[in-house]
């Protein structure tokens, strides 16, 4: 024991012992940090590979959305087209022109029995009033009625200037 009491009696122990000591807890503090630092790089890299995964998981639904709403917007404009055609077609389908005047001459025929003397004057107005109907009955719901039913919405309309019309 008198060696240990006279080794640390000593100055240069002394010194060291003063030195080592500061040295031991800078060591000791620059591995505690290392040891943090270790943990705080690991959180990160985990993090890292949430936000990645996430992140492409985020990318495929969107791609997926995308790739979807492309192949509604594809699908619609073919029906568009094919709609558009179809109408066309159907415009042009013969027989539509003359459906029209036969129901604009047979009303005015049944006007003419109507009104019989002075024939070419009477066969003029009432050609005008069927023309007049037709244009009322090709719009709103009398056009509708008329798909439904072709032989309604035939008769006379009474119009501003008949002067039959108002008595």
């Amino acid at each position: 024991m008198d060696f240990l009491k006279n080794l640390f009696s000593e100055p240069f122990v002394l010194g060291l012992i003063v030195g080592l000591l500061p040295a031991a807890l800078a060591w000791k503090s620059a591995l505690a940090t290392k040891f943090l630092a270790k943990k705080e790089r690991q959180k990160h890299e985990k993090e890292t590979a949430e936000l990645k995964a996430h992140l492409q998981t985020q990318l495929k639904i969107n791609a997926s959305g995308n790739d979807s709403l492309q192949k509604e917007l594809e699908q619609l404009r073919a029906q568009n087209e094919t709609l558009r055609i179809n109408l066309a077609a159907s415009q042009q389908k013969p027989g539509r022109a003359e459906m029209r005047h036969l129901q604009i001459t047979e009303t005015a025929v049944r006007t003419m029995r109507e009104q019989a003397p002075g024939f070419a004057q009477a066969w003029e107005r009432a050609m005008r009033d069927a023309e007049q109907i037709a244009e009322q009955q090709d719009s709103g719901l009398v056009k509708m009625v008329r798909r439904m039913i072709p032989s309604l919405g035939q008769g006379k309309a009474k119009t501003e200037t008949d002067p039959e019309a108002g008595a």
